[in-house]
């Protein structure tokens, strides 16, 4: 409840902040919006063999100075080890990041995100394979320009899936290497511009 209070304050915020706001029409270059995939590896935090791999799809809308909404859907379904008959963690997150001003060729960001995450697994009972969980995640990680509009993105993200099958949490972490392809909006490129 105060994480979804946060949110609505934070965004009532952005938005009551932004109407005000001018800059000279040199410095504004559109709204960026990006569309980007990468390829994840994760430590699962469940069971023997906890690595696994799988593909991430996200999307983000600049807001201002840096400031932004994000939404991404990555499941970790390859590499099963061999000790699980059945294994994948899916999750759904949307949230807010901010990226710093590109500085010697690297833009880094942090990100901030919840929604929901499913997990299936091995059980002994054949009608409790699947669950579903609330899952917050913090990340960060570096976008490096390759040509005009396209990035090569490396992200760090942390998950909690809080009291997942009782008392206990999981705390799924990995690295993901992908790309961001800038639709709208012409990417700043130097800090002298923000």
């Amino acid at each position: 409840m105060r994480l979804k209070f946060f949110l609505v304050a934070f965004f009532l915020g952005f938005a009551i902040s932004g109407r005000a706001q001018v800059a000279p029409a040199a410095k504004v270059s559109g709204i960026p919006i990006g569309v980007g995939a990468g390829v994840s590896n994760y430590n699962l935090d469940y069971g023997q063999g906890r690595r696994m791999t799988g593909l991430v799809a996200r999307g983000s809308v600049g807001i201002f100075h840096g400031f932004g909404i994000d939404v991404s859907a990555r499941s970790i379904f390859m590499f099963t080890p061999s000790t699980f008959t059945r294994m994948q963690e899916s999750t759904f997150l949307a949230g807010v990041y901010y990226e710093a001003p590109l500085m010697f060729h690297v833009r880094p960001f942090v990100r901030g995100a919840g929604g929901l995450g499913l997990i299936e697994f091995p059980s002994p009972n054949p009608y409790y394979t699947r669950d579903t969980n609330t899952v917050y995640a913090i990340s960060g990680g570096v976008e490096v320009p390759v040509r005009n509009r396209l990035y090569l993105r490396g992200e760090y993200e942390y998950q909690f899936w809080r009291e997942f099958q009782g008392p206990n949490n999981l705390t799924p972490q990995g690295a993901t290497l992908g790309v961001t392809y800038y639709l709208g909006g012409a990417r700043k490129r130097s800090r002298s511009q923000y």
